[in-house]
């Protein structure tokens, strides 16, 4: 499919990682003491780290910004470190719609609406800390995402974690990435160090544009 542009106006808890350029201590998005290369624990519904995973199982490839967030799904705990947990339902704009299948499940608009990791709060001094998915953005608002959605139990979805890619600037591998904002450079040390034989479609593509990333799907399709 040809690409389409729209405007502008339209409970115990921490896993402590360190990269060589990524030091972060990151909440752990489920109850239970992990350590986990990355951030988070892992959660991939369909497989979503190449091209050909994603025009295979996506709905929609897309361009789309975090405008505003909303906490829901609010889970309170007895035990334990953490008091209660939320999820955030994350409203987007889409910027581009980079490619979409034959006949997708649910058709894309200006705008859409998807869950994605919310906050956690301790008992003890009520603080709040980010929860986050595995070696993933977060999906904030202030920030771009190249992303790879499958319409799922009527709601919007990334396919996994290599479906949703940083994209400040409209470079692949800039931005937000489990809660931080960072270079495609950071980026790449993160994911190197999480997937040693990582050959996603973010890492083959790492510092490049739109163009790039649709000569690929097209690729990944035949084209």
């Amino acid at each position: 499919m040809r690409a389409r542009s729209f405007t502008r106006h339209e409970p115990a808890f921490v896993a402590a990682l360190a990269f060589a350029t990524v030091a972060a201590a990151v909440v752990l998005g489920r109850p239970g003491l992990e350590t986990v290369v990355g951030c988070g624990g892992g959660n991939d519904p369909w497989p979503s780290q190449t091209a050909r995973h994603w025009v295979t199982y996506a709905d929609h490839v897309l361009v789309a910004s975090p405008v505003s967030e909303e906490e829901t799904n609010l889970r309170e705990y007895e035990k334990g470190a953490v008091l209660h947990e939320t999820d955030r339902l994350v409203a987007f704009r889409t910027d581009s719609l980079l490619w979409s299948a034959d006949r997708p499940a649910h058709a894309l608009g200006r705008d859409f609406r998807l869950t994605a990791p919310g906050w956690a709060t301790y008992r003890a001094t009520g603080n709040r800390a980010k929860l986050t998915t595995a070696d993933a953005p977060r999906l904030e608002p202030g920030h771009t995402y190249l992303l790879a959605l499958r319409w799922d139990s009527g709601e919007w979805t990334p396919l996994g974690e290599g479906a949703a890619v940083p994209f400040d600037d409209h470079v692949v591998g800039r931005g937000e990435w489990c809660g931080r904002v960072l270079s495609e450079q950071d980026v790449a040390r993160g994911e190197r160090f999480s997937r040693r034989d990582d050959r996603s479609l973010e890492e083959t593509l790492l510092g490049r544009g739109e163009a790039a990333v649709s000569r690929e799907l097209g690729r990944a399709e035949g084209r």
